[in-house]
């Protein structure tokens, strides 16, 4: 796909893949839209881009920790452009290692639920009117092998917490989510990008990194531009390999349960 003058959201884009990400579209000559809480840190991007690049950049900053942060984000892009051609959500946080321990965001809901799954689940829905603008645009949610089926039962992870498996249901929400989107708006699909990235987040969850920041952009980018991948929509992909997600993600009763919590959570209904 030739991406110069498209406009795209990279979420979680001022440090790791995302970072990465991002200097390379705007190297394709693509509108980058760089998401992050960190202002120096987004700023210190925009410094790099613009005397290098084709493209153009522009830095959104929002805590995913909160909703009412996320549709600021939200109409602030809806304020200022009229389409969106691709959007990569991709900010998260890690499962906290070892010491993870279960914290909350500011409006009260498990904090890995939340800012993974909660805060781009709200942002697409909300961005979804510039999206169509944008058809065929493509929307890339950056998940993970690492899944756990949803317990209903007790979402939030109230009893029994543990941040590996908070981290894993919040992934495995995602995909379940980019299978839903999949039919309303094609192409959306999802991925395990790399296997422990050498990123700030593998680093704080005490695990050795296996994986480089390259490999996992480069599978970002082959779901976000490339020509061969036109017209697929609703697939898992491991790298650049198409896969097989939890058996959770592929039952629509619980897709259906998942989508009507979600609305329900960000005010949506």
């Amino acid at each position: 796909m030739n991406v110069e003058d498209k406009t795209v959201l990279v979420t979680g884009s001022t440090d790791g893949v995302g970072r990465l990400v991002a200097r390379r579209l705007a190297d394709q000559g693509a509108r980058v839209l760089i998401h992050g809480r960190d202002r120096t840190r987004g700023e210190q991007l925009l410094d790099e881009i613009r005397p290098a690049n084709r493209g153009s950049a522009a830095f959104l900053p929002a805590d995913f920790s909160s909703l009412a942060e996320v549709r600021r984000l939200a109409g602030a892009i809806r304020q200022d452009y009229d389409r969106l051609d691709i959007l990569i959500n991709n900010a998260g946080i890690g499962s906290g290692g070892s010491a993870g321990r279960r914290q909350t965001s500011q409006d009260g809901h498990e904090l890995r639920f939340a800012v993974n799954y909660l805060a781009g689940f709200l942002l697409t829905r909300v961005l979804l009117p510039l999206l169509m603008r944008g058809k065929p645009a493509r929307i890339v949610n950056v998940a993970s092998l690492g899944q756990h089926p949803v317990d209903f039962d007790d979402v939030m992870l109230t009893l029994g917490y543990s941040g590996s498996r908070a981290y894993a249901q919040s992934k495995l929400a995602q995909i379940m989510f980019t299978f839903d989107l999949a039919r309303e708006l094609d192409p959306a699909n999802g991925l395990h990008p790399a296997t422990y990235m050498a990123t700030t987040m593998v680093r704080q969850s005490g695990v050795t990194p296996i994986s480089t920041v390259e490999e996992g952009a480069e599978a970002i980018l082959n779901l976000a531009v490339a020509d061969e991948l036109e017209g697929r929509s609703g697939e898992f992909y491991n790298g650049l390999r198409p896969s097989k997600a939890n058996p959770q993600a592929y039952d629509g009763t619980a897709r259906e349960r998942l989508r009507a919590l979600s609305l329900q959570l960000t005010a949506l209904t």
